[in-house]
């Protein structure tokens, strides 16, 4: 885009003086002599060394900002050629692997993935590894999807804690990049249906209990007794009593599961990532944790981002140390959690504010003044 004198500040009606003495762009004006401009009507020194000094820095400002549009455009495809590289890396990486790993049997205390789609015995999907296939199989929800639902499960070879009863022995026995399928029992899966765990709440005590609301069939109900949490299930509302089910809503059912092994984590911090993904933090915000590793003390330290700053994370904290300092226990002894809280500027005293505006409006007719010379 071309300039005119018109871009240049301080100028005001000194634009048809100077247009008619042949100052007609900003490139003559800003290699115009100071004595030259002097001579001109209504244009004193100071004026004149002012005008050409805003002519040159417009120029530069000018040149910088067309090389900052070049470099934006050689920097963005150098930010392209960068990723595309990356992703090859990647993908080159991932097919070493498979080769590495194809047809061997996984071994205790591997870190996995699994793709896992499982279904009820009246053919029911309640658990899929992808987006996609959630919603093919209609149960797709995007509160979920930004929670990682829809994910491979991170697995630890014959660790409990990770799947049921049923999965965590039988993967044992499977190969890398294998597919089988697989019913687990109700006893090795989500556990035999317990009349124990059926309970009858007078209407009145389950209103105080769920903060004064009325019971809905279906909804999840939690009781809190000595500290801990029961969930359940209200089912049924007869005889002016709530009927709770605490079982588990696939107790009692054998479940049928399709299960892929796709990969094996080996990397250090690849690990501690997904261990924090297990522990609930979303997949987008794991970066946002700066996680350093101090070898010589087998230390971790975890910098815990603003964001999460004011969030109760002590059960996740503390869930993500045992789990680290217990799957990890040759590497890791101590997990440090670090929260910064940096010093909130103090807001301008009604005198401080006072004498900005007076300095501002100074400045204001001393520029004025100037423009009149």
């Amino acid at each position: 885009m071309a300039l005119k004198l018109e871009d240049i500040k301080g100028l005001g009606k000194k634009i048809d003086t100077l247009k008619e003495a042949g100052i007609d762009s900003v490139e003559k004006l800003a290699n115009s002599k100071i004595e030259a401009l002097t001579e001109l009507k209504g244009i004193g020194k100071a004026t004149a060394e002012k005008i050409v000094d805003n002519a040159k820095d417009l120029l530069k400002n000018s040149k910088s900002d067309s090389g900052g549009v070049l470099d934006k455009e050689v920097l963005d495809k150098s930010e392209i050629q960068k990723e595309k590289k990356k992703a090859e890396e990647e993908i080159k990486k991932l097919e070493e692997k498979k080769t590495k790993l194809q047809g061997k049997k996984v071994e205790d205390g591997n870190f996995i993935l699994v793709k896992i789609t499982a279904r009820t015995q009246k053919g029911t999907i309640f658990r899929v590894s992808s987006e996609e296939d959630a919603r093919k199989a209609g149960i797709y929800d995007e509160k979920k999807a930004k929670q990682g639902y829809y994910t491979p499960e991170f697995i630890i070879v014959g660790k409990p804690g990770f799947v049921n009863e049923g999965l965590t022995e039988f993967i044992k026995e499977m190969n890398y990049f294998e597919k089988k399928s697989v019913r687990i029992p109700p006893t090795k899966a989500f556990g035999k249906r317990d009349p124990q765990k059926i309970e009858r709440i007078g209407i009145a005590k389950f209103r105080k209990l769920n903060e004064g609301k009325n019971p809905e069939i279906g909804q999840e109900f939690v009781k809190k007794s000595q500290g801990q949490a029961q969930r359940g299930t209200v089912t049924n509302v007869m005889q002016g009593r709530v009927i709770v089910d605490y079982n588990h809503p696939l107790a009692g059912q054998s479940i049928d599961y399709n299960l892929e092994i796709i990969d094996k984590i080996e990397d250090f911090h690849e690990k501690i990532e997904y261990f924090m993904i297990n522990k609930g933090i979303p997949s987008e915000n794991v970066p946002d944790f700066q996680v350093s590793y101090i070898p010589k003390s087998k230390t971790l330290e975890i910098i815990i981002p603003k964001m999460f700053l004011f969030q109760n994370l002590t059960y996740i904290k503390f869930g993500l140390a045992m789990d680290l300092q217990t799957h990890m226990l040759e590497d890791i002894d101590d997990v440090k959690f670090i929260e910064i809280y940096e010093k909130i500027p103090l807001p301008e005293t009604p005198s401080e504010s006072v004498m900005k505006k007076v300095e501002e409006f100074n400045k204001e007719q001393k520029e004025k003044e100037e423009n009149v010379d």
